[in-house]
């Protein structure tokens, strides 16, 4: 028989049937003495005389964690317990290298707790339950079939303790049947039915703790603001958005957040909109803005913590017809690097750039919108080239990853630090590898391609739609043709496109009829295609949050500067020819290396349509 217990122990039932009372209170009796146990933990008549009750205790400890999983050490076990409840099942997953699933499987086993992959939401869920005990203790109310009228079935993503099942006691008057279930899926089913959020601005709440008169009513109320503001930004970080967008409507205010480049609309709660100005104030005294001017557009910055991680925050203003929208940009300092295998090259590319990157001078341009991905590829290949023989310096804006023994800059253009004179300083250095955030003028361009011709291996981007395109726009720019033909090495074009989750992307069978159309909008040759080929499709999950997708990918444009496209940029050749005369050398188009992606299974060919470039007759 078991029973729960703060201390873990065993004892011996003394009697048959019965249960030992001391003072009127239900008690065990073991070890020499009576044991209590109080309304949290209900007991059950005891079993046959002689029987033994094992008694465990509801909350894992770091000596029961690390016994139920013997791939933790004592100092993991420690800060998963010491992490926000949301967090630890996801903690545990990644530092046992377990499924989330799998983890929640054990803790339910380890636990007597039933465990509940799948679930449905009590109808009533709202009122079953405050809002503010659901985002706490990231618990929800289903429908199950255990239980009695005097009690509530509950999921939640880790084994309940004493203080949650006394808060449920006390705020519903139901005694709580625990079932445990994936982390994901009970994140998801907060977020899709109560709102991010909801339990920071849950008015009903502050009433039922007991806040009174209009000073603490004022204080609550700034302490709500605060805590939303913060979720909101937690939420964005632990859903790996790029951007959070607060765009105030006519009577409501939308909140969005950009994941693998998609706007994703946030669910939240319904008295939301009432909290509009304090909300658009909060930001905008976080960023240190003047809070009175609502008239002309601002900018400012957020350092916010994260758990271990700190996010530096681009905050930009801008007053619109209903308030001021506000956009944040997130940039994580300790954003986990890619290495180049990382990025989606594919071999042959792969071992291209590295030989290139390896030599000792020369320029390599990566191209590509906004967005693409260009800084992560720089990042990647520092960290290839990066040993203790070589002095590498950067000017960047902003400063997007922290690589160590690398000497960073960050652009400051209101006190005259801009890349052009940050990068003649960087000169007087004795640098012997350069990276340039990017190349916006002249004055740059120049100095970035005579430290090139001088003996230093520059990278850097530009903003053009191909590879070629690279090369007339340095020209545009006022560069002497000859002097780009003599430094530029290599120009890599990039897009990004949605990465397939690897958990539900289900193989279809496609005839060579179906694929054809596809590949001639493109403008790949009808040969790249079999008689038949496979091609995964998204299918949708939890893990993935029934996206079908999660993370993404690069597809990449190669162009080599060899002799004869030397030769016509000194002919100030067009984009077009120097493209030409590239496919004719073996370069891969965008395209083909986003239909070389799908083949393997990484992307879908509706991506491919959607992001490359389409092809021009």
């Amino acid at each position: 028989m078991v029973v729960f217990s703060p201390r873990e122990t065993t004892f011996f039932c003394v009697s048959a049937g019965t249960v030992l009372r001391g003072g009127g209170v239900p008690c065990f009796w073991g070890m020499g003495e009576l044991f209590p146990c109080d309304a949290v933990y209900p007991v059950i008549a005891l079993a046959s005389a002689g029987a033994l009750i094992q008694v465990i205790s509801p909350m894992p400890t770091v000596e029961t964690l690390v016994q139920n999983f013997p791939e933790l050490s004592d100092a993991g076990a420690a800060s998963i317990l010491s992490a926000p409840r949301a967090r630890r099942c996801l903690l545990l997953s990644e530092q046992t290298g377990l499924s989330t699933i799998a983890v929640a499987s054990r803790l339910a086993s380890r636990y007597r707790l039933p465990f509940v992959e799948r679930f449905t939401l009590a109808p009533d869920a709202a009122q079953k339950i405050p809002v503010r005990l659901v985002y706490e203790y990231q618990c929800l109310p289903v429908v199950s079939a255990e239980g009695g009228p005097d009690t509530l079935a509950l999921v939640t993503n880790w084994p309940a303790d004493a203080r949650m099942e006394a808060w449920v006691l006390a705020l519903t008057g139901l005694r709580a049947v625990w079932g445990i279930a994936p982390p994901e899926a009970v994140d998801a089913a907060i977020q899709e039915n109560f709102g991010v959020g909801s339990g920071s601005l849950d008015s009903a709440d502050m009433a039922r703790l007991g806040v009174e008169g209009e000073v603490e009513e004022v204080e609550d109320e700034n302490a709500a603001i605060i805590r939303f503001i913060n979720e909101i930004i937690a939420k964005a970080a632990g859903d790996r958005a790029t951007d959070i967008h607060f765009e105030p409507q006519k009577d409501s205010l939308i909140i969005r957040y950009r994941i693998d480049g998609e706007l994703v609309p946030v669910r939240l709660p319904d008295n939301l909109v009432q909290f509009q100005a304090a909300l658009i104030s909060r930001l905008k005294i976080m960023a240190k803005l003047n809070i009175s001017e609502r008239r002309r557009p601002q900018d400012g910055r957020i350092h916010f913590r994260h758990g271990s991680d700190d996010i530096d925050i681009r905050v930009s203003t801008l007053p619109t017809l209903y308030g001021e929208s506000v956009s944040l940009r997130l940039l994580g300092a300790k954003t986990v690097p890619l290495s180049i295998s990382d990025l989606g090259f594919l071999p042959d590319d792969e071992s291209r750039i590295v030989r290139q990157i390896e030599r000792p001078h020369g320029i390599i341009l990566v191209t590509g919108p906004t967005g693409s991905g260009k800084s992560t590829t720089l990042n990647a290949f520092l960290r290839r080239i990066l040993r203790p023989g070589l002095r590498i310096m950067t000017v960047e804006d902003p400063v997007e990853y922290e690589v160590p023994t690398v000497n960073q800059t960050q652009v400051h253009a209101e006190i005259g630090l801009t890349f052009a004179n940050v990068l003649r300083s960087i000169l007087r250095q004795d640098p012997d590898v350069i990276m340039v955030g990017e190349i916006r003028d002249r004055e740059t361009a120049d100095i970035a391609i005579r430290a090139s011709l001088t003996g230093h291996l520059v990278l850097s981007t530009l903003h053009t739609n191909d590879a070629a395109g690279a090369l007339t726009r340095l020209t545009d720019m006022g560069i002497e043709p000859f002097l780009i033909a003599s430094s530029v090495e290599l120009i890599i074009a990039q897009r990004l496109v949605r990465r397939l989750c690897t958990r539900c992307a289900r193989p279809v069978r496609k005839g060579r009829e179906e694929v054809l159309p596809c590949l001639a909008a493109l403008g790949i040759a009808p040969d790249a295609a079999g008689e038949s080929e496979t091609i995964h499709e998204p299918d949708g999950c939890d893990y993935c949050r029934g996206i079908g997708y999660k993370g993404r990918v690069g597809i990449f444009e190669i162009l080599p500067v060899g002799e004869a496209i030397h030769d016509l940029i000194v002919n100030r050749t067009s984009a077009r020819e120097i493209h030409e005369q590239a496919l004719r050398e073996g370069m891969r188009t965008l395209q083909r290396c986003g239909w070389e992606q799908v083949r393997r299974g990484v992307t879908t060919l509706q991506e491919i349509m959607t992001y490359a470039e389409k092809y021009e007759e």
